[in-house]
C-alpha cells in the first residue's frame, strides 16, 4: 500500500507543469496587472505652455485682442535659431489693451471657436518692488 502511495505521489510530481522549467499556459495567457498605486486627484496634471508673452497687434474687436507671440526655434534644415511668430486671439473683458501693449496670455477654457487665452497685463521689473541698480543709493 505504501509503495502504491509513493508511486502516485511521484506520478503527480512528474505531471506538474513546473518540471523542467516550464510555466503553465494559463499564466502565460493572462496579462500581468500591477496594483494601481497612483491615487487620482493628488497628482496635478502637467500642462505645457500655460502662459506666453506677446504684443497686441489688433484691438478693434469687442472684448478680444489679437496678440503676436514671437519665439526662437531652430530652422528645420539649417538648424539656425530663427524667430517664429504666431498670432493668438485672447479675451480682454474690459477692453483695456491697445495696439503695442505687451501682455501675458494665460490658457483657459475655450471662450469661443478661436479664443482659449485670457490677456493679462505684464508686470514691469520695478513694479515687483525690487530696486534696480540705477535706483539704489550710492554707497
Amino acid at each position: 500500500m505504501a509503495s502504491l502511495a509513493s508511486s502516485l505521489q511521484s506520478l503527480k510530481l512528474s505531471s506538474s507543469p513546473f518540471t523542467h522549467g516550464s510555466t503553465p499556459r494559463s499564466s502565460l495567457s493572462k496579462p500581468i496587472s500591477l496594483p494601481n498605486t497612483k491615487k487620482p486627484g493628488l497628482v496635478p496634471a502637467i500642462r505645457a505652455m500655460k502662459t506666453m508673452q506677446g504684443r497686441v497687434v489688433c484691438a478693434t474687436s469687442d472684448k478680444t485682442v489679437a496678440v503676436e507671440v514671437t519665439r526662437l526655434a531652430p530652422h528645420p534644415k539649417y538648424k539656425r535659431r530663427v524667430r517664429m511668430k504666431k498670432k493668438y486671439q485672447a479675451h480682454d473683458p474690459e477692453n483695456e489693451f491697445k495696439v503695442g501693449d505687451v501682455v501675458r496670455l494665460e490658457k483657459s477654457r475655450p471662450i469661443s471657436k478661436t479664443k482659449s487665452f485670457i490677456a493679462l497685463p505684464v508686470l514691469k521689473r520695478n513694479d515687483l518692488g525690487i530696486p534696480m541698480e540705477s535706483q539704489s543709493p550710492p554707497a
